[in-house]
């Protein structure tokens, strides 16, 4: 049972390094002003990027990637028959679908995950995550909210809260919270570099919102 929570813990932070990834790509870069919101195109240097609900076109390699995944989840499916409320089948299974950006496959098997165990803050913010790649920041930070009730210093969950609030909601304020508190709870976080990077862009974006009032 540890095994398989160290690899849902490792494929969480792998989840909040592609976050981290994708904010430096669209928000340092380009500058705070590129929303995806904003946009009903999907920025093109992450195919993953959230867009509006229901504006992505499908991929070309969908129905590949959904191949692919069905049949790396089918030996697992076969297990989850005895044990249909097995928390962690159910939530490698959710991995895998989100591995292959298959996010509401994804969110059904995470949903049913922590129905099992309510209180697992990494699988609730991967449930929060794929929500974010749909496009849905309210839900998304939902499940954030409740991940930070069970374990209210979990970096990768207030990494993941502070980008949606910036991305998805405008919200410099709350995402500089955030990220704040998970340098101050957390010095050692793998990804301590790219949070003080984006802590600097959010509260510059701050600091040109209070002049322009």
């Amino acid at each position: 049972m540890s095994g398989t929570n160290q690899v849902s813990e490792d494929w969480a932070l792998r989840r909040a390094m592609l976050l981290g990834a994708l904010c430096l790509a669209v928000g340092l870069a380009a500058g705070w002003l590129i929303r995806g919101w904003e946009s009903p195109v999907a920025p093109t240097v992450a195919a993953s990027a959230p867009v509006q609900a229901g504006s992505a076109a499908p991929s070309a390699n969908a129905a590949q990637q959904k191949q692919q995944a069905d049949a790396q989840a089918a030996p697992i499916l076969e297990q989850l028959k005895a044990q249909p409320e097995n928390a962690d089948l159910l939530t490698n299974i959710g991995n895998i679908y989100y591995d292959a950006q298959l996010y509401p496959t994804a969110i059904d098997y995470y949903t049913r995950s922590l129905k099992a165990k309510p209180a697992d803050a990494s699988v609730r913010t991967d449930l929060g995550t794929a929500y974010w790649y749909l496009g849905n920041a309210d839900s998304a930070i939902k499940e954030f909210d409740t991940a930070l009730t069970y374990a209210p210093t979990n970096p990768n969950t207030l990494f993941n809260r502070g980008l949606v609030k910036w991305q998805g909601k405008g919200d410099a304020a709350g995402a500089s919270a955030d990220w704040k508190k998970l340098l101050a709870t957390n010095p050692n976080y793998e990804a301590k570099d790219k949070v003080e990077q984006m802590l600097a862009q959010v509260e510059k974006h701050t600091n040109i919102g209070m002049k322009g009032q």
